[in-house]
């Protein structure tokens, strides 16, 4: 009978997309369950089948009123929680250095925690993780934390190399979880009015939000309304191009070559894993990386940027990326 572990992984689509390695590599040896947000029982079937998903939207993770502990599902947390202790989970882990998940492990009641400790949070846990470089990506928690576990994760160019042969439509989405994330969209349907010159077929996608704009501009945009609408979009295309956003993780996951146009967040840290993505950097800022909000009146660092800095890398990436098999 393979041990149990307990993965926490509570926060946006691109975070539980770069976790996939892991998740995948545990469940060789370990009896697997997950505590995410509930898109993830989406992401179960195409990503890591043989984990068990237990869906919790985390207060703490909302942008506003976080902490607003009168809010919080108290019952649901409770329920959680003697669920966690009646499955005696052999270890727990969280890749993340943030002192709530480290509560989190140790309420559930796991023998062991592994985690990354932060502002004391090392009296949670059984074993502190050592963090990577501060530059390191996100990816690099969990090989530290799969190698602590006794998993060999792969090195990041070889974790989501995807097939040759793939549908020559370009997939643009114009949405971000975050607005500051977001390049403007006049730029981006200025972009497929340049892609389709050069007889390239695009697809665009975007948020519930952006929605009426792509079609006042007769743009046929396509909303996908859960992580299932996004997959099937992803697998219509042959490459990626959008924001610093859950969407383009997700289409790496897929195998598809992404193009990143990053703004507020700091590339280093959350690139998209596929070999063949690239990213063009937004301008530079005293404040980066911002996380939820930005100091100034409009995220300079993003809006800034104008098509014609990144056309002829976009032009470039297609060309190479998107060759008809």
């Amino acid at each position: 009978m393979k041990p149990r572990l307990l993965v926490l992984e509570l926060w946006g689509l691109g975070d539980l997309v770069i976790a996939t390695p892991f998740l995948r590599a545990a469940t060789e040896k370990f009896d697997v369950t997950l505590l995410a947000k509930p898109y993830a029982t989406e992401l179960r079937p195409r990503l890591w089948p043989a984990v068990e998903v237990v869906p919790f939207t985390a207060p703490w993770t909302a942008f506003q009123g976080k902490y607003r502990l009168w809010n919080w599902p108290w019952p649901e947390l409770y329920r959680l929680r003697r669920r966690f202790v009646a499955a005696r989970f052999d270890l727990a882990v969280s890749a993340r250095w943030d002192p709530r998940d480290h509560l989190a492990l140790k309420l559930s009641g796991a023998r062991e925690r592994l985690g990354f400790p932060r502002l004391n949070s090392g009296r949670y846990l059984t074993r502190e993780l050592e963090s990577p470089d501060p530059l390191a990506h996100r990816y690099e928690y969990w090989r530290v934390a799969g190698a602590a576990l006794g998993l060999a994760l792969p090195p990041r160019a070889e974790v989501f190399a995807g097939p040759r042969e793939r549908p020559p439509v370009v997939l643009i989405h114009s949405g971000a979880r975050l607005p500051l994330r977001v390049w403007p969209l006049e730029n981006f349907s200025e972009l497929v009015a340049r892609l389709r010159k050069q007889n390239v077929t695009v697809q665009v996608a975007c948020d519930p939000d952006q929605l009426d704009w792509w079609r006042e501009r007769e743009e046929p945009a396509v909303c996908p309304r859960n992580v299932t609408e996004l997959l099937a979009a992803i697998d219509a295309a042959g490459v990626f191009i959008g924001n610093d956003s859950g969407p383009g993780h997700l289409a790496a996951a897929c195998g598809r070559p992404t193009f990143t146009i990053f703004g507020p967040q700091l590339h280093e840290w959350f690139a998209p894993l596929h070999p063949a993505s690239e990213v063009f950097e937004g301008r530079a800022c005293p404040y980066k990386p911002c996380s939820d909000y930005c100091r100034f009146p409009t995220p300079f660092c993003l809006q800034g940027v104008t098509v014609a800095d990144v056309w002829p890398r976009v032009e470039d990436f297609v060309k190479r990326n998107l060759k008809a098999e």
